[in-house]
């Protein structure tokens, strides 16, 4: 049943006009509000990349514009006639204008985007528009214009804005049900990609920021919606106790970043000393660290647990048609372009005719004058007649464009006819510019106007031409100092757990059970080693079982506990070596196994699981590294032999689900450690990844080799000092900075050729490495001003190339000089021999950097089979390819094992 409005009742006399229910007045309200804002406020317009407040700023400060600064309070004033919103959201608009450092010039106070300081008063600070903003954004005679909000004013409804301003200034706006988050990106890109357009190329846009830093595009996608960059603050490391931050990423402040780094202080999450902030005209934060921490470690957690690094979801989303519209910045950039191609265009079409009205003028008056028809109007006694004698005069001289032509027909053809107004323009010339009237200059002029005629023409016929003409201008005249701030990089997952600072002890209580680092009054707890609290635990019990769960402050694990450690699901050198006894067999097994892929606080079983099952003896090896064993079997035993050795370096290594080699079928007393072997995986195989500046041990890169625990990375740099590292990836590389990178092997011979800062006299030499220190550069070129490395090499049989000049008045040559011939290997301090030329040009090598080493084919492991007594004598070893899964030992092979326990020595056999 439909309700029934009541009628309103009124007193005697009363009446109430134009009543609405409030069902009729807020009913589409929202609608409207929501269209209002997202079209009037928040999100910009695609013909000129400006919401309405910015447009209403410009348009007022071109009105104001006489070449001189004015006050803000004044701009804001004058923009108070056009925009509705009042002066607090004018002035923020304009200073975040004026910051962009694009359209408006500006003078005073007007605060920093890198430190958060906020802009002086309006009344203190100063603007006027760019020299750029005058050249691009305006033109009346292209400009559509609408009425202002009370109708007083004209406004524009866009401007003709002809470049891509909305890409190069970037925009956020949050509107009703949506927002927009448009990068800003550099200036002289923008310029060289619409040319690009204009030519029919591909392009490909990517965000620069203002306070440079580090960039991560990889998943940018054009800004669409659901893209993602990463930000990284420049951090610069000096020495071993302090690091600088030279930017800061886009969005953030040295204050917020400071406070950051403080807060992950005080949360044990990095370790540092002191946080100093001497930002001036360039960012500079110097975090100070305490002597024994990592900077390359404490650098990554500052990206890891800091807003040294962010994340910002671009969103592009502008108006298009009055409708707000998700495209990419490539699509946003081609519809710029065709803009400002159909705006130069129109503007090439009212100067023509513009010219077209001139040339017209010009004409005309030169026809007046020369021919004297000024002379025939003496006569004429009215106006009329005036007008009438002047056109009959002209019409001797002139024909329009459609008009039959005579033979030799001299007349000046117009292109429209003759009209009243110019008739009057010519009664108007006065008595002293007609004596004065010289042909000569009139006809200059006419000329002038044609050539400009045609220029425009030519213009109009080629618009592709001269609107890439137009760009190249843009990029010449306003490019200069707009270079790119960001750098574009592909950054490494900094993984938390890994840089975490160990700010924790971890203890095990081996007795009861329990885990963590809450267990330090426990007088039966020990101390494992130093964890974060972000680390997982392993810990492996007597009855062979293991669970991987997150550190806590005290946390039971089961009782019996064998070991205890810090757990790495990515580790996969460490290996454990494990004997254990199966209680249903009574056959002691021996394993090496690597613990991965695991799910958090599940038992795990490393045996057979049967009920009885302990484990005899068990190490954690982070290198991989064997290890012989001595075995004592029990007194017990029927063996004659009740001792011998077992090495696990013959054991392959395999998951920790595996069941193991029989080690022996008689019971054991004690195993004890006899000789700790070499890694049986051999050395870590180490690769470089020049666009992280990083090592790597997951094959991707070049590949440097494979490091034992004493090799070192050797890295020689563009300013003739070489340093070596440990194979460590948490260590960063200045890859820009970098001319050679690799294993340093003992044969490894460095030949340099430098230039001497205050002789000019170039040198050769060549030495090998024979300093030790870590982390320490030495300089093997003269340390004099000016002195320049040219070229290295660790080529055994490097070959250079010398542009040489023997005289002033010769010609240049190029000679070719084996340096390994020129110099034999000396010291690296050594000055080394001249290159006895008169003048060199240029050097270079024709060897590359130096033999690639290969990378060794991984050969499958072996094991023995047990060696056969059934006649009661030895067979030789038979070896055979490794089974890739579990060994199984099935009954039969049980029973078989028990007979062969009868028999004399047949212990021999079973090892």
């Amino acid at each position: 049943m439909e309700e029934t409005e009541e009628e309103p009742k009124f007193a005697p006399g009363e009446t109430i006009h134009d009543v609405a229910t409030v069902r009729g007045m807020y009913q589409n309200w929202f609608l409207d509000y929501a269209s209002y804002v997202i079209l009037e406020r928040a999100v910009p317009a695609i013909e000129d990349g400006l919401k309405p407040v910015q447009r209403r700023i410009l348009h007022a400060m071109k009105e104001m514009d006489d070449g001189r600064f004015n006050k803000v309070a004044n701009v804001i004033g004058q923009t108070m006639q056009y925009h509705p919103h009042g002066d607090a959201s004018i002035g923020d608009a304009m200073v975040n204008l004026g910051q962009k450092d694009l359209l408006i010039e500006t003078q005073g106070n007007w605060g920093d985007v890198r430190t958060g300081d906020g802009a002086a008063a309006a009344r203190y600070i100063e603007a006027r528009l760019s020299k750029f903003a005058l050249d691009v954004v305006f033109n009346p005679d292209t400009t559509e214009w609408q009425l202002s909000y009370d109708g007083r004013k004209r406004e524009p409804t866009t401007l003709p804005v002809k470049f891509p301003l909305l890409l190069a200034q970037g925009v956020e706006g949050i509107a009703v049900g949506l927002s927009t988050k448009i990068m800003p990106h550099n200036f002289r890109e923008l310029c060289r990609a619409s040319i690009d357009v204009l030519r029919g190329r591909e392009v490909q846009l990517f965000p620069d920021f203002s306070t440079g830093g580090l960039c991560d595009v990889s998943n940018y996608n054009s800004g669409m919606r659901g893209s993602k960059i990463r930000l990284r603050a420049t951090i610069e490391k000096v020495d071993k106790t302090l690091l600088v931050i030279r930017d800061i990423p886009y969005g953030s402040t040295t204050t917020a970043l400071m406070e950051s780094i403080v807060k992950a202080a005080e949360a044990n999450k990095i370790k540092i000393k002191k946080v100093v902030d001497n930002t001036a005209k360039d960012v500079e934060i110097q975090v100070q660290l305490p002597a024994g921490v990592s900077p390359d470690l404490t650098m990554d957690a500052l990206y890891a647990f800091t807003d040294c690094e962010i994340s910002i979801s671009p969103n592009t989303c502008v108006i298009i048609d009055d409708k707000p519209r998700f495209i990419g910045v490539e699509d946003v950039l081609r519809q710029s372009t065709k803009a400002t191609v159909r705006l130069l265009e129109r503007e090439l079409e009212i100067r023509q005719d513009e010219l077209w009205e001139k040339w017209h003028n010009a004409s005309l008056e030169k026809i007046f004058i020369e021919n004297r028809i000024y002379r025939k109007i003496e006569e004429c006694e009215t106006w009329e007649e005036i007008l009438e004698t002047i056109d009959k005069g002209l019409k001797k001289f002139v024909r329009l464009a459609g008009d039959k032509a005579r033979a030799d027909d001299q007349r000046i053809v117009l292109r429209r006819p003759i009209e009243a107004d110019d008739l009057m323009r010519l009664t108007e010339i006065r008595i002293k510019r007609i004596s004065k009237f010289d042909g000569f200059k009139a006809d200059e002029y006419i000329q002038r106007l044609e050539a400009e005629l045609a220029e425009v023409a030519d213009h109009l016929a080629n618009l592709t031409r001269y609107a890439i003409s137009y760009f190249e201008g843009l990029l010449k005249k306003y490019g200069a100092g707009r270079e790119r701030k960001t750098q574009l990089r592909t950054f490494d997952v900094v993984t938390a757990q890994k840089v975490a600072v160990a700010n924790q002890k971890l203890y095990v209580n081996y007795a009861d059970g329990f885990v963590g680092y809450g267990l330090k009054k426990d007088e039966n707890a020990v101390f494992i080693c130093d964890c974060s609290d972000l680390d997982d635990i392993i810990a492996i019990r007597r009855d062979g079982t293991f669970t991987v769960s997150k550190i806590a402050e005290k946390t039971f694990v089961g009782k019996d506990i064998l070991h205890v450690g810090v757990y790495n699901k990515n580790d996969d050198r460490l290996v454990y070596n494990m004997v254990y006894l199966d209680g249903a067999s009574g056959i002691s097994f021996a394993k090496r196994f690597l613990v991965s892929g695991i799910t958090r606080d599940k038992v795990y079983d490393l045996t057979k699981g049967t009920k009885g099952t302990k484990t005899l003896y068990l190490t954690a090896n982070p290198n991989s590294e064997s290890e012989i064993v001595s075995i004592q079997l029990s007194d017990k035993a029927p063996a004659r032999v009740k001792q011998f050795d077992f090495d696990f370096a013959e054991l392959a290594i395999k998951g920790k689900g595996s069941m193991g080699n029989i080690v022996t079928k008689q019971p054991i007393k004690k195993i004890t450690q006899k000789e700790r072997g070499d890694s049986t995986l051999g050395g870590r195989e180490m690769f470089f990844d020049s666009v992280v500046g990083r090592l790597t041990t997951s094959a991707h890169g070049r590949y440097l080799g494979a490091f034992d625990t004493d090799n070192t990375v050797l890295v020689v740099y563009k300013d003739g000092s070489y340093e070596l590292k440990s194979p460590d990836p948490a260590l960063h590389f200045d890859v820009p900075n970098i001319l050679i990178l690799r294993k340093l092997e003992p044969d490894t011979v460095l030949s340099a050729v430098y230039v001497d800062g205050d002789t000019k006299i170039h040198y050769v030499k060549r030495f090998k490495i024979e300093t030790s220190t870590l982390e320490k550069r030495f300089t093997f070129i003269a340390e004099t001003k000016g002195s320049k490395l040219l070229a290295v090499t660790a080529h055994p049989e490097p070959l250079a190339e010398v542009t040489i000049q023997r005289d002033k008045k010769a010609d240049k040559e190029k000679e070719k000089i084996a340096l390994s011939e020129f110099i034999d290997v000396k010291g690296w301090k050594a000055m080394g021999n001249k290159l006895n030329f008169y003048k060199i040009h240029a050097l270079s090598l024709l060897t590359d950097e130096g033999p690639e080493p290969q990378r060794r084919e991984v050969a499958k492991k072996r094991a023995l089979l047990p060696k056969s007594t059934e006649t009661g004598s030895e067979t030789p070893e038979v070896p055979r390819p490794e089974p890739t899964g579990p060994v199984d030992v099935t009954d039969a092979e049980v029973a078989q094992a028990r007979e062969l326990l009868k028999r004399p020595k047949a212990q021999l056999g079973l090892f």
